[in-house]
């Protein structure tokens, strides 16, 4: 069981939606994502594209209630990290998220992976860009899906903005 700040305790038997706490901003404020040193910021700063963790059609768009993407596939198809960088979170403590991966890429970016049936990699490990880090679960309604974010400075971005093929 893990307990953050302001999220509720959770087991993986009472999973619901989150509809306005984003849990994982949490883990982050909770000192679970150190500050990279500035010389490994300088050259992560430097990645210009990031890969689409998985292929699959677009369940859901960004907007302000979705704060990442909703991308279709199979139970058990393989996920990807979409850019190198520091493994912060890989857990399935977090409500609402199903197994959940968060990816620290550099002081700017930080990436999460939720609804996955399996997880490769642990907390603390270092990820390349393409990387195999899960196994795609199902959504809360119970469709195969992920779930996919990334935050700039702390805030939502629109992945398709930054996702190239």
């Amino acid at each position: 069981m893990l307990c953050i700040a302001a999220v509720s305790c959770a087991t993986t038997e009472n999973y619901a939606p989150v509809i306005d706490v984003n849990a994982y901003e949490a883990v982050i404020k909770a000192g679970a994502a150190k500050p990279y040193s500035e010389k490994i910021s300088k050259a992560l700063n430097g990645q210009s594209k990031w890969r689409w963790p998985v292929v699959g059609s677009l369940l859901l768009p960004y907007s302000a209630k979705n704060k990442g993407i909703d991308i279709s596939g199979r139970f058990g198809e393989p996920i990807y990290a979409a850019s190198s960088g520091k493994v912060v979170y890989a857990g399935g403590g977090l409500r609402g998220y199903g197994q959940l991966i968060i990816i620290r890429h550099n002081d700017q970016y930080l990436s999460a992976y939720a609804y996955n049936s399996r997880i490769h990699v642990h907390d603390g490990e270092w990820v390349k860009k393409g990387q195999y880090i899960a196994n795609m679960g199902n959504s809360a309604s119970g469709a195969p899906s992920l779930h996919f974010e990334i935050r700039r400075n702390g805030n939502p971005v629109n992945p398709l903005n930054l996702l190239s093929y």
